[in-house]
């Protein structure tokens, strides 16, 4: 994307797309015709495997009200006990908490391009594969990335966190 095609996106996708851009991504956001809410909804709009998609989980941490967001593979469930021992107690985050801490709506919520960064860990069954697919700033938009590179760009460690 060289930048003019990015004022016709959603606010948060062109946030996203600019990130990836001006890291060098190789892989712009794409726009489905249907939303991607959940993974299984992202996978069969791919045509791929429901664990390659990379969703997005986001926390609210009691001790300091930051957001805690876990990275994990579409085909397994966040593990609430592991991500507490590496970040403390946490709590529900409704609607509004997200879209106030990360800048985007559940459902689209990006590994990038925050609002404010959050406590973040990477889920490492996502290296299970190749490539994963990741929310783009909406619910129509996904990226396409290798899990080496969700570690590159958000810099967040990889855990056992299901």
């Amino acid at each position: 994307m060289c930048g003019a095609e990015l004022t016709s996106l959603p606010e948060g996708v062109q946030r996203v797309a600019r990130l990836l851009r001006d890291k060098g991504h190789p892989h712009a956001p794409q726009m489905l015709d249907d939303a991607a809410r959940t993974a299984q909804q992202a996978a069969d709009a791919l045509g791929i495997e429901v664990g390659q998609i990379a969703k997005s989980i986001v926390f609210r941490r009691k001790s300091d009200d930051s957001a805690v967001l876990v990275v994990t593979s579409g085909d397994k469930r966040v593990d609430e006990k592991k991500v507490e021992a590496l970040v403390g107690k946490l709590g529900r985050a409704d609607a509004d908490f997200v879209k106030s801490r990360t800048g985007f709506s559940i459902g689209g919520v990006s590994p990038f391009a925050h609002a404010t960064d959050p406590v973040m860990l990477i889920d490492r069954e996502l290296f299970r594969f190749e490539d994963v697919w990741a929310a783009a700033g909406h619910p129509h938009a996904v990226v396409r990335l290798r899990p080496q590179d969700l570690e590159g760009l958000t810099g967040a460690p990889v855990a056992d966190v299901v």
